[in-house]
C-alpha cells in the first residue's frame, strides 16, 4: 500500500521527517563545529542555502520581491532578524556551551516557541488566546525547569553553563516565535518560494555584517574537509531542505494535526543524542519532557480551535 495515496498521511510524513532533521541538526551536527566562532557558523549555514537557491531561482525571487509593499519586506526583515540570526545565534551559542553535555535539554526548551509565539500573536496580530493558556503555559514552563535543572539550583550544574545555555534556548525560543508571528504578517502577499528565498537573503546578509564586525569571517580560511561536509549537510537537511519539507508538508494537513508531527523533533533529540553522545535522559526529565510536551500541544490545539471558530 503506498502511504501517499492519503493527501494526509503524505503532509504529515513530511512534517515529520522536517521535524526529525531538526533534531539532527541540534544534537548530531552543529556541536561538531563547536571550534569556530558562533557568527561565523550561523553565518555560514544560511550562506549555503541562499547560494544554491540564488543559483536555482534567485533572478525570479528578486523581481518577486520587487512587487511587494515596503511594508512587506520590513516584516522579512524581523523574520530574519529575530527567526534566523538572533535565534540562531543564540541556540547555537547554548550547544556550544554544553561540550556535548544536556544537548537533548538545550534543544528541547525551543519548544517553549509556541508560548511566546500566541503572547506575540495577540499583541502583534490582534488574535484571541485560547482558553486554559495561562495555566498551560506555566505547566510548560514548570516542565522546562524540571527538564533542566531536575531538583538542583540553576547555578551548580557545569559551573553554571546550564544556566547560561537555558536563558539563551529561552531567548531562541522567544525569538523563532516572535518569526513565526512576523512570518504570519509577511506571507499574507508573498508566494511560499519568495518567503524562504526572502528569508535566508536577509539572515544572510545579517549575519555577514555581525562576522565581519566580530572578527569571524576570517575562520573561513580554516574550514576542512569534514566541517564543508557538516556546513553542506545542515544546509541541504536541516536548512532550507526541512524548510522546504515542512511547509510542502503543511499543505495537506491541519495545524493542530501538524503540532502532533512536530514532536518528531523532541523524540529525533533524545534518539539521536542517545545514539552519538550516549546521553540518557533521568526518570525526572522524561516526566518533565510529557509535561513541557504535553502542555505545549494542548496550548497548540487550544489556539487553532480558536482561530477556527474566529474564522467560521
Amino acid at each position: 500500500m503506498d502511504i501517499f495515496k492519503s493527501k494526509e498521511m503524505k503532509g504529515a510524513t513530511f512534517v515529520c521527517m522536517a521535524a526529525a532533521l531538526w533534531g539532527l541538526e541540534g544534537v548530531a551536527l552543529i556541536p561538531r563545529l563547536f571550534h569556530f566562532k558562533v557568527p561565523f557558523v550561523v553565518f555560514m549555514v544560511h550562506f549555503i542555502p541562499f547560494l544554491g537557491m540564488s543559483l536555482l531561482f534567485g533572478r525570479t525571487e528578486i523581481e518577486n520581491a520587487r512587487k511587494l509593499p515596503k511594508s512587506d519586506l520590513f516584516y522579512f526583515f524581523l523574520v530574519a532578524l529575530f527567526g534566523g540570526a538572533l535565534g540562531t545565534l543564540s541556540i547555537v551559542k547554548a550547544l556550544f556551551l554544553m561540550d556535548f553535555h544536556h544537548l537533548t535539554i538545550v534543544t528541547l526548551l525551543q519548544k517553549l516557541q509556541p508560548v511566546f509565539a500566541i503572547l506575540l500573536s495577540r499583541v502583534i496580530l490582534g488574535e484571541r488566546v485560547g482558553k486554559n493558556f495561562i495555566g498551560w503555559a506555566l505547566l510548560a514552563l514548570v516542565g522546562g525547569y524540571f527538564l533542566t535543572f531536575e531538583f538542583n539550583l540553576p547555578v551548580v550544574i557545569n559551573n553554571g553553563n546550564l544556566l547560561k545555555a537555558c536563558m539563551l534556548s529561552m531567548f531562541a525560543a522567544f525569538s523563532f516565535g516572535s518569526g513565526t508571528v512576523f512570518g504570519k504578517r509577511a506571507l499574507r502577499n508573498a508566494a511560499f518560494r519568495t518567503a524562504v528565498y526572502l528569508r535566508y537573503t536577509f539572515t544572510t546578509t545579517i549575519m555577514l555584517f555581525i562576522s565581519v564586525y566580530t572578527g569571524s569571517l576570517g575562520e573561513l580560511t580554516s574550514v576542512g574537509r569534514e566541517q564543508w561536509a557538516i556546513f553542506l549537510i545542515i544546509g541541504l537537511t536541516s536548512g532550507s531542505g526541512a524548510i522546504l519539507l515542512y511547509y510542502y508538508g503543511l499543505r495537506y494537513i491541519k495545524a493542530n494535526v501538524a503540532t502532533i508531527c512536530e514532536l518528531a523533533f523532541p523524540i529525533s533529540s533524545i534518539i539521536f543524542d542517545y545514539v552519538f553522545n550516549g546521553s540518557v535522559l533521568s526518570p525526572i526529565q522524561w516526566i518533565s519532557v510529557f509535561l513541557m510536551i504535553g502542555s505545549i500541544y494542548r496550548l497548540s490545539k487550544n489556539q487553532s480551535q480558536e482561530l477556527e471558530v474566529k474564522a467560521a
